[in-house]
């Protein structure tokens, strides 16, 4: 009987704990996606929207053209001054939330 106690509060306390991170992991992927964002509106708008006709929109496009470009721009593969060392930063995971952000924007 002591053991079936133990192990219903072990198992208790390991839900109450995960299902507390769950919101703090949420919270931290917004704030790390407002960060890289802040470097995208710069030329891009906050919204994905650019105000200057010679930077493109990323609001509504779709999410693997945004990462396709993201990761040719890393990669050297497309060339372009200002993007190639912006995305020689991104990881993986930066791209994907960037792309993941703006596809999600209304045009």
């Amino acid at each position: 009987m002591k053991n079936s106690f133990l192990s219903t509060t072990t198992l208790m306390l390991l839900f109450l704990t995960v299902a507390q991170l769950a919101p703090c992991q949420s919270q931290i992927i917004a704030e790390a996606t407002s960060n890289l964002v802040i470097t995208c509106a710069g030329c891009h708008g906050t919204e994905g929207i650019s105000n200057n006709p010679l930077w493109p929109n990323l609001a509504g496009q779709k999410k693997e053209y945004l990462s396709k470009q993201l990761l040719a721009f890393k990669n050297q593969d497309r060339k372009d001054p200002l993007m190639n060392p912006i995305a020689s930063s991104l990881n993986e995971k930066d791209i994907e939330l960037i792309a993941e952000h703006f596809s999600k924007k209304k045009e």
